[in-house]
């Protein structure tokens, strides 16, 4: 890859030799430093000030190991993470992921998105990821509890309120929270607002659970509204994933009057052509905790299809990737642009491939890349760090209408940075602009000690 800036191709260079075998931690470092090539010229004292150098590097990064007793009585070890990536403009905020795939270049690269997502929220929040490759799937509540306890643990002794609040992710919901902050409490004596994602009444925010996905549909409202004088009303969607995010994207998406199609789970995907019935994807997915091939067996007329990948060859108008990394390949890309999709919006972590967004942005589709589009999660979990802090609850609408606010105002950060840098409408360059550019200036503020 050759980027026209020499210093910035020094930097990815460096970075390579730095972390190789870290395929997902490169990708996101080479897209970020692909959108700050106008910076770079116009910014010599942020080149002067080392500033790049310095973020793509992380303060601190955390491996420990993990052991607990299953339920037969066998002690399992597994692998577990933090990486503490910038706190230039407050403490570490970002989650915790549980599943196999976890890894030092999964955590990486979650952690350097997360600087930037929690940068173009406007809250004093900085960067930083976590978690560990357990599965919590197949494992009873006991086996859970035991290795959440022996997870935080050894966790506690690198986090707090004012150093370091991580959060849940991908196969971290409130369950795993609660035994975590149970083990926090129970060792520190301290009720310190040290995890987000509580439950409401043991300090959590209302609307949290919904934030990423309500989130993810009020910026894609906004993206419509300005760039297509359009909304998400009358809209055939689709949306990848069966998990929280896809969860609320979908309930969001039915209130502002768009028709939701097709979702999916690690198996396959159901197809519904009368629109999801969402009260059944709650019952298989959140109370039951089973496969999604269920909804076809409920709900007559609903299709079930093995395998995940031909969801995006469904007709649709907008597409929401919400489930993992890299979901969306080229080939798929094509898919949806060869049945005319309007808008992708990303409400996972880096689900596009560069190739995929590169055809996205080649055929004129409205693309909203992640740091900005699923930046919902992340608010609220600040505002429950701020509700935490004045010993006070806001109301559900409160809360909402906070959240919807800031997903507006992220989605014209990046408008406008993408203008301004020479490049309108490409919300990939805007967001990594904005988002970039809070953090450098305190960074440049503070001196080398960031």
């Amino acid at each position: 890859m050759e980027f026209k800036s020499s210093y910035l191709q020094g930097i990815y260079e460096t970075v390579c030799k730095r972390n190789p075998n870290e395929p997902e931690f490169l990708q996101a470092v080479k897209e970020v430093l692909e959108s700050l090539e106008p910076v770079v010229a116009k910014r010599q004292d942020l080149v002067d000030a080392g500033i790049i150098e310095r973020m793509v590097e992380p303060e601190r990064f955390v491996q420990f190991r993990v052991p607990w007793v299953d339920d037969a009585g066998k002690v399992q070890v597994n692998r577990g993470f933090r990486v503490q990536f910038n706190s230039a403009i407050g403490p570490y905020k970002g989650g915790l992921r549980f599943h196999p795939s976890v890894c030092a270049s999964v955590i990486k690269f979650l952690g350097f998105e997360q600087t930037f997502k929690n940068s173009l929220t406007g809250l004093p929040m900085g960067g930083g990821k976590g978690g560990c490759d357990f599965d919590p799937k197949g494992k009873s509540e006991g086996e859970v509890m035991r290795f959440c306890q022996s997870f935080m643990t050894e966790l506690m002794k690198h986090i707090g309120p004012d150093t370091d609040v991580p959060a849940g992710d991908m196969g971290v919901g409130a369950r795993e929270i609660g035994y975590m902050y149970g083990q926090f409490h129970r060792l520190s004596n301290t009720n310190s607002c040290v995890l987000t994602g509580k439950r409401v009444g043991a300090g959590g925010s209302l609307a949290r659970t919904e934030a990423t996905g309500y989130g993810l549909l009020y910026f894609v409202e906004e993206m419509l509204k300005t760039l297509k004088n359009d909304s998400v009303k009358g809209k055939t969607i689709i949306v990848s994933g069966s998990g929280n995010v896809a969860i609320y994207a979908v309930e969001k998406a039915h209130e502002l009057g768009g028709k939701v199609v097709a979702m999916y789970d690690s198996n396959g995907y159901v197809y519904d052509k009368d629109g999801i019935k969402l009260d059944v994807i709650k019952q298989i997915k959140e109370v039951e905790r089973a496969r999604i091939s269920e909804y076809a067996k409920r709900v007559p007329g609903a299709e079930y299809h093995e395998g995940c990948k031909g969801i995006w060859g469904i007709k649709c108008d907008i597409a929401l990737p919400c489930a993992t990394q890299n979901e969306i390949s080229a080939e798929d890309a094509q898919k949806l642009v060869d049945n005319g999709v309007l808008v992708v919006a990303e409400g996972a972590n880096m689900p596009s491939t560069p190739e995929a967004i590169e055809i996205f942005q080649k055929n004129g589709v409205l693309f909203a890349p992640a740091k900005a589009s699923n930046a919902g999660g992340v608010a609220v979990s600040g505002l429950e760090m701020c509700q935490n802090s004045m010993r006070y609850n806001w109301s559900f609408e409160e809360v909402d209408a906070k959240l919807k606010t800031i997903m507006q105002e992220i989605f014209h950060n990046s408008f406008n940075a993408s203008r301004e840098f020479g490049d309108e409408g490409n919300l990939v360059m805007g967001a990594n602009i904005a988002g970039f550019l809070k953090v450098a200036e305190a960074m440049k503020w503070h001196g080398v000690a960031y």
